[in-house]
């Protein structure tokens, strides 16, 4: 009986019967052999069902997963890790918590066993027909080259050509040729497919194999441990079925084996066609295609392009243009040349300099021979003139990368501060804005290629002859050696290891073993080190010893389990970069390493921090954030006070922090760190705002939960229960809210809420809160306060039981009631609103609605009470009478989902019309069954027929027998215009886009058919 009564509290507090708590306390051993059943046979099924996907994508190709299977996929993998979750709190918590325990683990159970119960039904298919023959690539403006390209397009349209080289020297413009044309052929959809392949220099036939498979949506099919006579087997399985296709392989330098790769011959019987674009002829030849030359620009041709890259202000001075056609025509009809000089001159209106760049150009032209060393020299002419030595260094920084490897604009700066190329300033943020100015700088001289568009975050890449150009500078100097992406499998011979050497880049090799045999043995200058991106599993004792100067060491994403203790000995290392090495276990002790200022330990196995790191007095760069770190030894943090960068695993409940340790962090900019209860937090958030310190990029959290990173800086709550009395502080400039389990929360904004002043919030997410009523209190306004929300973008609400408005005015305790009004600029950016809440009977009253002009997307799912998604109030009716049109207007929504609202009655009130012209779809699934009408549309422009009308691209998609019991009545033509537009759902999980199949919108007269 001693635990009777513990047990009954536990059972009261939380409003369930003591029988079953009970039940819960005694029968918890039984209900965790079920969970761990049921979350086994959840693993099996998603197990199953990827396997049969698999199997069903590679016949025929082309097809993609059904979004429904996809979303399942997803889904069930977070709720196995929730589970796990579960199962370790489980495993860890007191005897007199068993009955808290034994609902959590049923509760858990019954979500899974839901899961099994909705797997998607491989008999009906699990995949679909793919959406396109492919994206369109980006590109630069096409001048001239009308010829080159008309005669390409031809050979492609005529069935005897099956193979097609396209040829011509470095910079004159097969790839953005190539690319026009590849896009072209997408829009004309002649072919089932279009397929680019960079190949590069470096031929790899793995990597080769790797890119078809991506470009067919098909990569993980390719085991990177399998065989390559295997790989290249599935690949011709997977190009044989891909349809008829064109198969473009850009930048080949020598023959491809078309059948070592598992690229099948191409026959005039498959239609498939092969191109590729190359400097050699021979190589067009050797591989029987159809050679066409790409010429250099006219010289009229060359001045366009050059004028549209210069600027037209340029024009103005007769002076110069004298000149300038001088220098475009030094630069030989090359695109790339023209381009490069043209943007190395914009702004220069002095007619001296333009002379003096002609002379320069002269002079390095009749300095060398041959073609490809002219266009060198020309490209250099650009790098020359940067004049500033350290924005060189940057520049010749990006040739340590791979052939066409698309580099990260955040990693780039940041190895550019590790450089010391940007000179250290107060803030870290300082130095990152200057590295966006060298980068700017870099691109408008169109050195560096900016891939924004393809990029996120953003990245650049080196034209393949730039880097060449590059390369040849760096191979004049005996500073650097790289030879990235070579396909190495061990280090180059001792002798290429030069006594002068500083930067050395072997990253994304093959190098799996570094032998004492080749072991470098004077390199008494190296600063630089980069070896990310091989399969190293171990380094000798000795690696490090003739490395007295290494300053920057790159280790990433490599097998080592340990490093050696010589690492030790490297006095001047300020970088240490092992983020990715999932293997490693411990380091050596790090306290000689005085100074290291970048330490990026992220993604490692290790379980201490090392020892040591508390002497590591000027880092200013760590990340730890790593799931098996079991602790933050007390003390670390106070001493490390030049810290600007801090990361820790918010997901890793060993390494909460406290305010304490992190108050004499005065430099601190960016942070993400889970603290260890809201108090704690709160101290910490209070010291921030007391110091006047504003965190540039942060991620902070209290309690377990995972919610996806959408902005920079965002505040997660989770499970802080009882905290009436005590202000939850939230930072100024937070970008991103998410709370779950925060029962005692009444509304989210309300007089004492420190939101009030959240000016930037974007992202706002509240889950399973209790005592939510509603999102705004109304009593909260005052007129400074007018702007509230007013930034919201995204707002999500799920499981508020108690949740009845978004919005109310609060009259006193208890008896809070809608309100009728609204500040004009709250919600008044909000694109998105996702609602899955008990309570709520409308979603979106009509006098709420002018406010919410930019809403996009609306998603009401598993909602009971809601009636109406937009409601008008009775007064409104009244005073226009109950047959006056009322206007719901949200002229930017294309969405409205509706899941499972079994009491919901019609998606406006009945004497409402929508007029919403951008509506591209109404999803309705699950138990929807009161619903029985649609309601009508008026056109934002114009009178129109409100019953006949339908916005230009509505896609209606639902069960069948949903559809069937429409009740049409009052507007009978109203069903002759929605029936094209309806499409049958066949299965819960699919919840695709629908893609438009119509030209234009449907619209008929009041008594047409």
């Amino acid at each position: 009986m001693e635990y009777v009564e513990p047990v009954t509290g536990i059972a009261n507090c939380l409003g369930t019967p003591v029988c079953k708590y009970l039940q819960y306390h005694r029968k918890l051993n039984d209900y965790v052999r079920n969970f761990k059943r049921i979350r086994d046979e959840l693993n099996c099924k998603m197990e199953d069902i990827e396997l049969q996907l698999k199997a069903e994508l590679l016949r025929p190709l082309g097809k993609i997963p059904k979004k429904g299977v996809e979303n399942w996929l997803k889904a069930v993998k977070e709720m196995i890790r929730e589970a796990q979750v579960v199962e370790n709190k489980v495993s860890n918590e007191r005897y007199l918590c068993r009955a808290c325990n034994g609902k959590l683990v049923d509760e858990k159970t019954r979500e899974m066993k839901e899961f099994l119960d909705n797997a998607p039904n491989a008999s009906e298919g699990l995949a679909m027909d793919g959406p396109s023959a492919g994206l369109p690539l980006p590109t630069s403006e096409l001048v001239g080259e009308e010829a080159v390209r008309n005669e390409i397009w031809a050979c492609l349209m005529q069935e005897e050509v099956i193979k097609i080289g396209v040829w011509g020297m470095g910079g004159v413009g097969k790839t953005t040729i190539m690319k026009h044309i590849h896009n072209d052929l997408l829009k004309q959809q002649r072919f089932e497919r279009v397929i680019w392949v960079t190949i590069s220099k470096e031929f790899n036939v793995m990597k080769v194999q790797d890119n078809i498979a991506s470009a067919l949506k098909a990569k993980e099919y390719l085991d990177e441990e399998e065989d390559k006579l295997i790989r290249a087997a599935i690949l011709s399985e997977m190009l044989k079925n891909a349809g008829k296709h064109v198969l473009i392989l850009d930048d080949v330098w020598d023959k491809v084996p078309l059948e070592e790769v598992g690229i099948p011959e191409p026959s005039g019987s498959t239609g498939c066609k092969l191109v590729l674009t190359t400097r050699s002829e021979h190589v067009c030849k050797y591989m029987g295609c159809k050679v066409i030359k790409v010429k250099p620009l006219s010289e009229e041709e060359a001045l366009i392009l050059f004028l549209n890259k210069v600027g037209p202000n340029i024009v103005q001075s007769p002076t110069i243009m004298r000149t300038l056609k001088l220098v475009v025509k030094e630069c030989a009809g090359l695109p790339l040349t023209i381009v490069v000089v043209a943007g190395t001159m914009k702004g220069e209106y002095n007619p001296r300099i333009w002379k003096n760049a002609l002379k320069d150009l002269k002079e390095r032209i009749g300095k060398v021979e041959g073609v490809e060393a002219e266009v060198i020299e020309r490209l250099k002419f650009s790098f020359d003139h940067l004049k500033d030595e350290k924005v060189k260094d940057c520049f010749l920084y990006c040739a340590l990368y791979p052939e066409d490897y698309e580099i990260r604009t955040v990693e780039l700066i940041e190895c550019w501060i590790a450089e010391i190329f940007i000179d250290e300033m107060d803030t870290r943020q300082e130095m990152a804005d200057k590295g966006l100015t060298i980068l700017k700088r870099l691109e408008d001289n169109c050195l560096l290629e900016n891939i924004t568009n393809r990029f996120d975050p953003p990245g650049v890449k080196m034209h393949d002859a730039v880097r060449d150009m590059a390369l040849s500078i760096t191979r004049m100097s005996p500073r650097y050696m790289i030879q990235a992406g070579l396909q190495l499998e061990e280090l180059p011979e001792k002798e290429q290891w030069s006594p002068d050497i500083e930067k050395v880049s072997l990253m994304y090799n093959s190098i799996s073993e570094i032998s004492i045999d080749v072991l470098p043995t004077k390199c008494q200058l190296l600063t630089t080190l980069l070896l990310q991106h091989n399969p190293i599993k171990k380094i000798p004792y000795s690696f490090f010893i003739n490395m007295p100067c290494l300053s920057v060491l790159n280790l990433s994403s490599t097998k080592i389990k340990s490093l050696p203790n010589s690492i030790s000995k490297l006095k001047n290392l300020t970088t240490l970069l092992l983020s990715g090495c999932r293997e490693l276990r411990d380091l050596p002790c790090l306290s000689m390493l005085q100074e290291l200022k970048k330490l990026d330990l992220s993604e490692t196995g290790i379980e201490e921090v090392p020892e040591g790191m508390d002497m590591l007095i000027k880092l200013s760069y760590l990340d730890l954030s790593v799931r098996t770190l079991k602790e933050i030894p007390a003390g670390l943090l106070p001493k490390l006070v030049h810290l600007q960068h801090l990361s820790f695993d918010v997901y890793n409940e060993k390494t909460s922090l406290k305010a304490k340790e992190m108050e004499p962090l005065k430099k601190l900019e960016c942070f993400t760190g889970r603290f260890e209860d809201i108090s704690e937090f709160n101290k910490f958030i209070s010291s921030m705002q007391q110091s006047k310190k504003n965190l540039i990029k942060y991620s902070l959290q209290v309690g377990l939960a995972n919610f996806p990173h959408r902005r920079d800086k965002r505040v997660t709550i989770a499970e802080v229960q009882n905290w009436e009395r005590e202000l939850i502080m939230h930072p100024i400039e937070i970008q991103e809210l998410n709370i779950l389990e925060c029962d005692y929360l009444r509304s989210l904004v309300d007089n004492n809420s420190s939101l009030k002043n959240a000016i930037d919030l974007r992202i706002c997410s509240i889950t399973r809160c209790e005592g939510i009523e509603c999102v705004v209190s109304l009593s909260s306004f005052a007129s400074s306060s007018a702007h509230l929300f007013q930034s919201l973008e995204e707002l999500y609400l799920r499981d508020l039981p108690k949740l009845s408005a978004l919005i109310m005015k609060d009259e006193g305790i208890g008896s809070a009631t809608t309100s009728t009004s609204a500040p004009s600029a709250t919600f008044s950016h909000l694109k998105k609103i996702l609602v899955s809440c008990s309570s709520m009977k409308t979603l979106l009253p009509h006098w709420l609605l002018p406010n919410l002009q930019n809403l996009e997307d609306i998603w009401v799912q598993e909602c009971d009470e809601v009636v109406e998604i937009l409601g008008a109030a009775t007064s409104e009716v009244e005073e226009k009478g109950s047959d006056a049109l009322i206007k719901f207007h949200l002229p930017k929504l294309r969405k409205l989902e509706l899941w499972g609202l079994r009491n919901l009655k019609s998606i406006c009130s009945k004497s409402g019309v929508m007029v919403c012209d951008s509506l591209q779809l109404i999803h309705v699934v699950g138990d929807c069954g009161k619903l029985k009408r649609i309601p009508p549309f008026v056109p934002l422009v114009g009178n129109g027929q409100p019953f006949a009308y339908a916005p230009p691209s509505l896609t209606i998609r639902s069960w069948k027998e949903w559809w069937e019991l429409l009740e049409w009545d009052d507007h009978p033509n109203f069903k002759n215009v929605l029936q094209p537009l309806w499409k049958e759902k066949r299965s819960i999980f699919d919840v695709g886009e629908e893609k438009d199949e119509r030209a234009g919108g449907k619209e008929v007269g009041a008594g047409g058919g």
